[in-house]
């Protein structure tokens, strides 16, 4: 590499750095972080993990952390557009400068170690939150849990946001066997969020192994939806009334917020919650790609569902919706995605399938994607790129139609770009 390196330099390097753009397990993380002395990581932590839901909910909990005074960073994956996106300190994206000077003091003390892009990734996000001095770090996990680098921390409070099929590769075939490794990131006597309690008995068993410390939405804390959006939350030693819907859209960004509640008031020292502070952080909230709707003649909608659980919600949003016209899908997915069962979550409701091949090497291109998809009982169109679906389906919907745009975060990213809404 160069001399001077910049931040695309460094990422380019990462990917090329590992036999493997996935290979799960601390030992190599955990050497080179103790080696930055970045180990135990000061101030208070919250890993979040789940098939679904962990990003709202890492990024919910954010906001509320900061809207009651502490300073807080974010550490999510993956990102629709830009690198820095993945870390953020008070809700500030990390500048590239601080980036590339992380990456090279990871350089300097991983030695002989080989580090995956990921693992280059959180040891950076550690790095940058250790400097800025944070009070509370957030984590979301990137893949399973009890072997994710994110999971070389102890965190003080675990967050499972829920379980289901996705990663069968690196996970397990079974509801069960995917659950205990997600429940890898409990540690013993620790403050456990589960954001459902339809959990496969292997998260059970791991809880209470551990003699964690448990509160799991619809049991120990609850929400009640009012007809005109607004919330209330119910936990012991704390009622919050009339809350206003999260911005983020969606009936379970509701389910998503009552869990970082009480993933916040289980933190060490955590002062009571105070309802115009929740208010305020729920008003501010932002997550780019998330059931966003975009009004007009023709509405868009994004979102990165990728995986059967997450299109059976976007699925039952969308019919909340409503529409009064057609549905045209823009749909490109990676290639270790389960094709077939997203688009048979969405077959009911898509009119016009438009694919194409999102960005990134384990994008998988568009014809393929038809031939996995199946027989549907809507047209299918093979865009190729993400920005020609986006033009075709500006083309050929109507007044009344609606635009969607899933399957991916690369999908949706540069799709967001086009329409210039990121």
């Amino acid at each position: 590499m160069p001399a001077a390196r910049t931040l695309a330099d460094w990422l380019v390097y990462q990917q090329q750095l590992h036999p493997s753009s996935i290979d799960l397990g601390l030992e190599r993380v955990r050497a080179v972080a103790e080696r930055l002395g970045l180990l135990p990581v000061p101030g208070r932590t919250a890993i979040i993990g789940g098939t679904n839901g962990k990003g709202s909910t890492a990024t919910l909990l954010a906001a509320m952390g900061q809207a009651h005074g502490t300073r807080v960073g974010l550490f999510t994956s993956p990102h629709l557009l830009r690198y820095q996106e993945r870390i953020s300190v008070d809700g500030v994206e990390v500048e590239e400068a601080q980036l590339v000077a992380a990456f090279e003091r990871i350089e300097a003390a991983r030695g002989g170690i080989s580090l995956t892009y990921f693992e280059f990734n959180t040891l950076a996000a550690l790095a940058v939150f250790r400097a800025a001095e944070v009070g509370l770090t957030i984590l979301e996990v990137g893949l399973g849990g009890r072997l994710d680098a994110t999971n070389v921390v102890d965190a003080d409070v675990a967050v499972l946001c829920s379980v289901g099929f996705d990663h069968r590769d690196w996970l397990g075939d079974t509801l069960e066997a995917i659950g205990a490794e997600k429940a890898g990131i409990f540690r013993r006597g620790q403050p456990a969020i589960l954001g459902t309690t339809a959990m496969p008995a292997s998260v059970t068993a791991v809880l209470a192994a551990l003699e964690c410390r448990v509160a799991a939405a619809g049991r120990e804390f609850s929400w009640r939806v009012h007809s005109d959006g607004r919330w209330d939350f119910s936990q012991a030693g704390a009622e919050l009334t009339n809350l206003p819907a999260p911005a983020l859209a969606g009936e379970i960004q509701y389910r998503n917020a009552a869990t970082a509640l009480a993933a916040l008031r289980s933190l060490p020292a955590s002062a009571p919650l105070q309802a115009g502070k929740v208010a305020l952080a729920l008003r501010r909230v932002r997550l780019p790609g998330r059931l966003q709707r975009v009004a007009g003649s023709v509405e868009w909608v994004f979102d990165v569902a990728h995986n059967e659980p997450a299109a059976v919600v976007l699925a039952h949003e969308l019919r909340a919706f409503g529409s009064r016209g057609r549905t045209l899908a823009v749909f490109g997915m990676l290639a270790d995605k389960d094709v077939a069962a997203v688009a048979a979550q969405l077959d009911a409701l898509v009119d016009h399938w438009l694919l194409c091949t999102p960005q990134g090497p384990r994008a998988l291109d568009s014809e393929p994607l038809a031939e996995r998809m199946g027989t549907v009982r809507g047209q299918v169109d093979i865009c190729h790129e993400v920005e020609s679906a986006c033009e075709r389906a500006t083309q050929r919907a109507r007044p009344g139609d609606r635009v969607l745009v899933c399957g991916s975060f690369h999908t949706v990213g540069p799709a967001l770009q086009w329409r210039g809404l990121y």
